[in-house]
């Protein structure tokens, strides 16, 4: 249970910084916001492990929030596109 609600809290940093990154009218909430991070930190997660594979039996991946950021902005950019 705290498992989906550290995953909820940084959601909502990574879609708070992803929204701070690229500034603009977005209209979403902080609960869409938390989505958006979400979905960054699977798409992000994604991404890195293309690169390179976390240790045997390792949850944690280094630069797992960094990418969870970075997918967050990824996504962002998309939801803009695909909304106009």
């Amino acid at each position: 249970m705290l498992h989906y609600l550290w995953m909820l809290i940084v959601g909502i940093v990574a879609g708070l910084i992803a929204r701070f990154v690229l500034p603009g009218a977005d209209q979403m909430g902080l609960l869409m916001t938390g989505v958006l991070g979400i979905a960054g930190s699977f798409v992000g997660g994604a991404i890195s492990r293309l690169f390179s594979k976390p240790a045997d039996g390792s949850s944690f991946h280094a630069a797992g929030f960094f990418m969870s950021i970075l997918g967050a902005v990824v996504l962002l950019l998309a939801w803009r596109f695909l909304g106009k």
